[in-house]
């Protein structure tokens, strides 16, 4: 089964990660929503789990007479996806055909210029590099590190610049910024979140698949939006399942929050939880992950590691990633980075 040890190739025998010299580095942490997904827009609690694994963006500035901002975005192995260049005065995409991508940056760098005006403003080359330590299409937080990365680079908030630019609940912007699990809801004032003690005494028997397609949050939370608005009571169930699964202390008692949680977003938008849809024949619960439809599900099992590998591998998805192995837990060294 693959795990996310080929992931990590850049740590010397200590577990420090090796950092050449650069002029600036900042660090996200990727992100799974364990609960609340799609009802956290409407202020319902939610549990969510920075991964080990996120992205890092680097900065190293050079004197120049005509000043440019170059973009160069690297995958897990190291390869070059994503390249782009700017001029520094309006963010203008310098390329001949500007990608999705580039078009999507110039959004956010201008929105962080409305933030703040004295941003990248000298006469100077600017280099930036991203480093992904995960697959772009597992769904872990690729926006969200960006955001996040950007806004402490740029000294702004980085829930207004994921507001105003790609939307969503922001839980992932806060886990960006946490060292272990947090509970997360929007109020009328604003964001609102804090760390929670969750290291399951049965987290032996949680894993999480990948389901080998990629979800769009933005279609997802469309679709959301159509179905409005929801009952109070709707939030308060969400709010009070997250809790319930904060503080299960048997791999039964958080069994019975998932299959309630799935019945429950099922019934109001009017959907198939994965488990019914998929999975009818698994021993154990199945819970969709953020938007229903791709990236991962959490399998929680009693049946142990090699009947939740074999199980899945039979339906051909071959990443299966215990919950150990993924998640970061508070006073735990994160494996992609070095705190700086």
């Amino acid at each position: 089964m693959q795990n996310v040890e080929h992931l990590l190739k850049y740590y010397d025998q200590s577990g420090i990660i090796q950092v050449p010299e650069r002029d600036q580095y900042f660090y996200g942490h990727g992100k799974l929503l364990l609960s609340g997904e799609y009802f956290v827009l409407d202020g319902a609690k939610s549990l969510g789990l920075p991964t080990q694994v996120g992205q890092s963006l680097s900065v190293k500035y050079s004197s120049s007479f005509d000043p440019k901002l170059y973009w160069k975005s690297y995958d897990p192995a190291g390869n070059l996806w994503f390249e782009t260049c700017f001029e520094f005065w309006h963010f203008n995409i310098l390329d001949e055909e500007p990608t999705p991508e580039a078009i999507v940056l110039q959004k956010i760098l201008r929105q962080v210029r409305k933030q703040n005006t004295h941003f990248l403003r000298e006469g100077k080359d600017v280099h930036v590099e991203t480093q992904l330590g995960f697959p772009l299409d597992w769904g872990l937080g690729s926006s969200s590190t960006l955001i996040h990365n950007i806004a402490d680079w740029a000294y702004v908030s980085p829930f207004e610049l994921l507001f105003e630019t790609l939307g969503g609940s922001g839980y992932d912007i806060a886990c960006a910024q946490s060292d272990g699990p947090i509970l997360y809801h929007r109020t009328s004032e604003g964001p609102n979140w804090s760390p929670v003690i969750f290291d399951p005494p049965f987290k032996e028997n949680l894993f999480f698949i990948y389901l080998d397609r990629k979800q769009n949050s933005r279609s997802a939370i469309e679709y959301y939006n159509q179905k409005r608005p929801h009952a109070p009571e709707v939030i308060e169930a969400i709010s009070r399942l997250t809790d319930e699964m904060a503080t299960a202390k048997t791999v039964e008692e958080f069994n019975f929050c998932i299959k309630a949680h799935e019945e429950i977003v099922g019934k109001n938008l009017n959907m198939t939880p994965v488990k019914e849809r998929l999975f009818a024949d698994f021993k154990g619960e199945i819970k969709s992950l953020g938007a229903w439809g791709g990236d991962f599900i959490m399998a929680s099992s009693v049946e142990g590691r090699r009947y939740v590998n074999e199980y899945f591998a039979d339906k051909g998805l071959k990443v299966v990633i215990p919950y150990k192995e993924l998640i970061l837990t508070p006073n735990e060294k994160s494996t992609e980075y070095n705190v700086h």
